[in-house]
């Protein structure tokens, strides 16, 4: 997974121009965000076709509200530069819901 930096939508969608991306945001101190992450090598396993990015929310904060991403561990999928799907809310994902949710944007 690749792990973004600072960074602003609009540099973000110039990387994202091709392919399907899944913005991975999440926070060093979030439980919730722990108990995902063991999972994370496994779903870009089975989700190989997406490109996986891991944006840290509290490095990004003008970023998760542009965004809207007010719970995390939250999870975006973006097409060739355009948003498709949002995973976005406080609660605690499982590996199934998450899988789940990808799946819906496979090709």
């Amino acid at each position: 997974m690749e792990k973004v930096g600072k960074t602003t939508l609009a540099q973000l969608k110039e990387q994202m121009t091709d392919g399907t991306y899944v913005l991975f945001f999440s926070a060093e101190w979030c439980p919730d965000c722990r108990f995902i992450k063991p999972f994370m090598p496994e779903i870009e396993k089975d989700f190989a076709h997406m490109k996986f990015l891991a944006i840290d929310r509290d490095e990004n904060m003008d970023l998760a509200k542009e965004l809207d991403i007010y719970g995390i561990p939250s999870f975006v999928v973006y097409r060739d530069g355009n948003e498709l799907g949002r995973f976005v809310n406080k609660d605690r994902k499982t590996k199934e819901q998450v899988e789940k949710f990808l799946t819906s944007f496979t090709k």
